[in-house]
């Protein structure tokens, strides 16, 4: 299975600012010399020298993720601004058909539909998996006038069908058998574990990690346990964690912890803060990697989700 991050950001879209290029600029000015600048190749080497938090951006956009598996479908994860990207840039699947898995229905996971180019095509196909029976009135009451020019059934020419699926009840598609399972965020939210020849991809965004969710009952066992990758919430900091209790996110060092518990062997720290920009969330990197190797002591991939950013499994 491929998969690549299209929006990776938690609760509102966050573009950089002016401030923050200007900070990155000047961050490049103060490093480079007179010998980085010589050729091409010095060129190269030094901006390959350069931290990824100078280098580049992490991404503003809303949770988007596409999985790919071994036959080609294409699958969706929440329809954040990230799904305006993946219709703009993303390779078309080569049926015409998209199958978009909604974790909930906040507006940082909603928000990108009503711009998704594939929705406006008659010869594509679009259907969403839930566990929510009100997906499409939820969807649609977003496009109702006055909030947005063009409406759901009206305006969208793509065939769009539903889903409504069952928590732990496994169903096929494509490829890979899915399973869904509830977790703890206000009015809930469900993550999906994606299985294909043996491997295990775990989609866990919004969700406020507590002891239940370590504990080994059958069920979380049967998700959770020797996942190959999951891609889970980790929004805060211990700090704001601690009065942010009941917001439905997580801090770092309880996804490592998570992880570890579970033998899961890479963790992608996703949906982040909003009002983090690129070096706060290269340092959250740093001491989750810290926290796994000295203080956990476990053997964990920790990498930090940013938009642009594939792995396989």
């Amino acid at each position: 299975m491929d998969v690549h991050f299209w929006g990776v950001r938690g609760s509102v879209p966050t573009p950089l600012t002016s401030q923050e290029v200007m900070t990155k600029i000047e961050a490049v000015v103060q490093r480079i010399s007179a010998k980085d600048i010589v050729s091409l190749d010095s060129r190269q080497r030094f901006l390959a020298s350069l931290p990824p938090s100078i280098y580049g951006t992490v991404g503003g956009n809303t949770s988007c993720v596409e999985i790919r598996d071994s036959q080609g479908t294409v699958f969706l994860l929440d329809s954040g601004t990230g799904i305006r990207e993946f219709g703009k840039n993303g390779i078309p699947a080569a049926d015409n058909t998209y199958h978009i898995f909604m974790s909930h229905f906040h507006w940082d996971h909603i928000q990108g539909l009503p711009f998704f180019d594939y929705a406006y095509r008659g010869d594509c196909k679009l259907i969403f998996y839930s566990a929510f029976p009100a997906a499409k009135r939820i969807l649609t009451k977003q496009m109702e006038l006055p909030y947005f020019p063009v409406q759901f059934d009206s305006g969208f020419y793509s065939n769009i069908t539903f889903c409504c699926i069952k928590p732990g009840q496994p169903f096929q598609v494509g490829g890979c058998t899915v399973v869904s399972k509830k977790m703890s965020h206000p009015g809930n939210s469900y993550s999906y574990a994606f299985i294909e020849n043996g491997k295990k991809i775990i989609y866990s965004t919004d969700v406020e990690l507590s002891e239940k969710d370590t504990a080994d009952t059958p069920e979380n066992i049967a998700f959770f346990k020797d996942a190959d990758a999951i891609i889970l919430d980790t929004q805060y900091t211990v700090e704001e964690s601690l009065y942010k209790v009941n917001w439905g996110h997580s801090a770092f060092s309880c996804a490592v912890d998570f992880a570890a518990k579970w033998n899961i062997k890479r963790l992608y720290l996703f949906h982040h803060e909003p009002t983090y920009d690129d070096k706060k969330l290269f340092s959250i990197l740093q001491s989750a990697q810290w926290y796994a190797q000295y203080i956990v002591n476990v053997d964990l991939q920790i990498f930090l989700a940013q938009e642009g950013m594939t792995f396989d499994v």
